[in-house]
């Protein structure tokens, strides 16, 4: 059963195209949700890197493609859209993917791509890993009989070493490339991520929010207005430490280990992790945040 969030106001730092689901399972609960973009994501700065690994890609080289955000999904949707191609495409039937939880599963599936590996307790980067199969495994997750053990990672320019050297550890010979830039938030229009993903995408919809400036949330925190603010990635943990203030009156909500992990790291630790990246997941966090007590400011 949902926990009722009635009364409550949350700040979601996600754009209205990325927040959709996760806002209106905040208003299911009773809250009302409010958002304030604090990132974006623009393509590569360096095309001709990524267009070499889909180069190697298409041509077998791999025996695994890891998906590790949705946004990776959009990337490689848009790169694979200039090649004259769709999605599916652009992966060998060969090669096997991975990803990080059921959310960019969905994504996936509902792009026509086949999901082989998905963590289902620790959905992150760290859970991935711990479900990999070891290279010399002989076949029985990782290695598909041929001797292909190189794994492509896709990622942002910001992403931690976590999944590349996980497997690595584990025996595999990993490639990663820049699929696209983390920025603050707004992107340059003219390299905005902007390929649309299929109807199936949980963040397809505009979210049922006010979306808010930086100075306008802050008047919000500093009239005690907001009771959870919520961290969706650790880099959007590093744009709420230098944008927003004061924080100590309102509870912060992590989506994710290493989202808390960067909140404590800057002096504003997390009241709630969320157990899974999922709406239901986030909801629930929010929910069991509100049982710590505000600090004063």
């Amino acid at each position: 059963m949902m926990p009722s969030l009635a009364g409550r106001r949350v700040l979601l730092t996600r754009s209205p195209d990325r927040a959709g689901a996760m806002a209106r399972a905040l208003a299911d609960a009773g809250a009302e949700p409010l958002l304030l973009p604090v990132i974006d994501f623009e393509r590569a700065a360096d095309q001709q890197a990524l267009a070499a690994a889909l180069d190697r890609l298409a041509a077998g080289e791999y025996g695994w493609l890891v998906f590790s955000s949705i946004t990776t999904v959009r990337a490689l949707k848009e790169a694979a859209s200039a090649r004259g191609a769709s999605l599916p495409e652009l992966v060998p039937a060969g090669t096997r993917i991975a990803t990080i939880g059921p959310s960019s599963r969905r994504v996936l599936e509902a792009e026509g791509l086949r999901v082989d590996l998905v963590p289902t307790g620790k959905q992150s980067a760290e859970g991935l890993v711990e479900l990999w199969a070891y290279a010399d495994d002989a076949g029985a997750s990782g290695g598909d009989g041929a001797g292909i053990v190189r794994v492509l990672i896709p990622q942002s320019s910001l992403a931690a070493p976590t999944l590349s050297e996980g497997l690595e550890a584990r025996g595999w010979a990993v490639d990663t490339v820049t699929a696209y830039r983390t920025v603050d938030y707004p992107a340059d229009p003219a390299q905005r991520l902007v390929a649309p993903l299929a109807a199936g995408e949980p963040e397809g919809q505009a979210a049922p929010a006010v979306v808010l400036d930086p100075d306008a949330a802050n008047a919000e925190l500093a009239e005690g207005r907001l009771d959870a603010v919520v961290a969706a990635s650790p880099s959007a943990a590093r744009r709420i430490h230098d944008v927003l203030a004061p924080l100590e009156g309102t509870r912060l909500v992590a989506i994710g280990e290493p989202t808390a992990a960067e909140l404590e790291r800057l002096g504003i630790p997390a009241a709630a992790i969320a157990a899974t990246p999922t709406p239901e997941g986030i909801v629930d966090a929010v929910a069991s945040s509100l049982t710590v007590p505000k600090e004063t400011p």
